[in-house]
């Protein structure tokens, strides 16, 4: 057998295999031999046909069995031994000419390379890292939901000022239906809030999407509108009224401190403000390494310049997968894929060049944590190592965890990778500006 690389680009290749009859002779012949048993030929005995007959009926076919057989282990083992990086899998060309009488059959197969490039952590770039603060507006905002939260739910007539109203938002065009309870001091305006002032269980108050909120993205809480379109969608919803509540604010007593944080944790209303603090700033913390990270994929992709065999992977597109592809629908999946793609390219490299693996030790510290994190969020704040690590177990036997997990912890080594080496300018700003910053508003 002769096998050879033909080069067309940096990142296509064709493998040829040309294939002769010492490579698959005696593979065909033992098959003929098995056969010849169990081969059932009118006008003879099963058992008793001829050797040339059971070649004739049954040869073809497993001379074919046998040649794709030969080939495909020839491939596996030639891929191997070149060393060759695939993007995808190898496709077989199309020979309109091709005949299995050849002496000599030859076999195509298309192969889209890994590209070669030069990945620049440090080189200049405008990415920030966002230090959020949590001030006094948001510290004093979350007391007074706290109060309310706890407090003693007073049903009303009619809604005032103050008035927690429960009910549906709905417009069916633009498929809005969602339950929900909101206060007048969402509203941006006066002009909105006080069409509610007064209205009674049943009533229904219009309202326009556009300029609702002072901030677009309650949309996505009250309305369930999507991102996408939290900025720009502008329609009348219809607010069916199914409750009115006013509120007996909670007491900021020990009992309350107790409730929230653990008995003792908490004394005083400085000292409430400071944990609200501390646990805000925690969770700003992740939301800005979550942008961070995806800033720095954002301009590793835009800056790290290589080419792809877009059109060799569009072909694979549509061979994978349990449906095939047509040519159109691999055409858009390759476009909706193609960022993907690029950024864990440039993964695999950071993480090679870096020496970045992810080990047993890792994945269990990890999950180890989560858990812990995720026990405190029910109120379980002293779990025994035993009870942990017992849960722990059960999360790492399962394979389709495992990789979940193995993902999130690359993502945490990556982000401290970049941290380090993609030199972040360090910006502090409030919760309201990281919003404006993250969603261009």
């Amino acid at each position: 057998m002769d096998i050879k690389r033909v080069a067309i680009d940096a990142v296509n290749e064709t493998i040829v295999m040309t294939v002769v009859h010492m490579d698959y002779k005696g593979q065909v012949a033992k098959r003929i031999n098995e056969k010849m048993p169990l081969a059932t030929v009118k006008g003879f005995r099963k058992g008793a046909v001829p050797k040339d007959l059971v070649e004739k009926q049954y040869g073809k076919a497993i001379k074919q069995e046998e040649v794709q057989k030969v080939v495909d282990l020839a491939l596996e083992r030639f891929v191997q031994s070149e060393r060759l990086n695939l993007l995808g899998t190898p496709l077989p060309k199309v020979n309109e000419n091709f005949s299995w009488d050849a002496e000599e059959l030859v076999f195509e197969y298309e192969i889209g390379l890994v590209p070669n490039f030069t990945l620049d952590l440090e080189g200049k770039n405008d990415v920030v890292k966002y230090v959020v603060t949590a001030d006094d507006k948001l510290i004093d905002g979350q007391v007074a939901r706290i109060q309310k939260q706890f407090g003693t739910a007073i049903p009303q007539e009619v809604v005032a000022a103050d008035s927690d109203i429960t009910g549906t938002f709905a417009n069916e065009e633009a498929g809005i239906n969602n339950a929900t309870t909101i206060s007048l001091d969402m509203f941006k305006d006066k002009v909105t809030a006080d069409k509610f002032i007064g209205k009674k269980v049943g009533d229904v108050v219009t309202v326009n999407t556009n300029g609702l909120f002072e901030d677009a993205h309650q949309l996505m809480d009250v309305m369930k509108i999507g991102h996408d379109d939290v900025h720009t969608i502008a329609v009348d919803v219809d607010f069916t009224i199914e409750a009115i509540n006013g509120a007996e604010l909670a007491e900021l007593n020990q009992e309350l401190f107790d409730k929230l944080f653990g008995e003792g944790k908490v004394a005083t209303l400085d000292e409430l403000k400071a944990k609200i603090k501390e646990d805000a700033e925690a969770q700003f913390a992740q939301q800005a390494d979550q942008k961070l990270l995806a800033d720095v994929q954002d301009f590793l992709i835009e800056s790290t310049k290589f080419d792809l065999p877009a059109e060799f992977l569009k072909k694979w597109l549509q061979t994978v997968g349990e449906k095939k592809l047509s040519p159109e629908e691999a055409e858009v999946e390759y476009a909706r894929s193609e960022r993907g793609l690029r950024f864990q390219l440039i993964e695999g490299r950071a993480m090679a060049t870096n020496e970045i693996k992810v080990t047993f030790e890792d994945l269990k510290a990890f999950t180890t944590k989560n858990i812990r994190q995720q026990m405190a969020q029910f109120g379980q704040t002293n779990p025994t190592d035993e009870e942990v690590q017992g849960i722990v177990a059960r999360v790492l036997s399962n394979q389709d965890e495992v990789k979940r997990l193995s993902d999130q912890v690359v993502g945490e080594k990556m982000l401290e990778l970049f941290k380090e080496k993609a030199n972040p300018t360090t910006k502090e700003v409030t919760y309201e500006e990281f919003i404006a910053a993250s969603y261009g508003e």
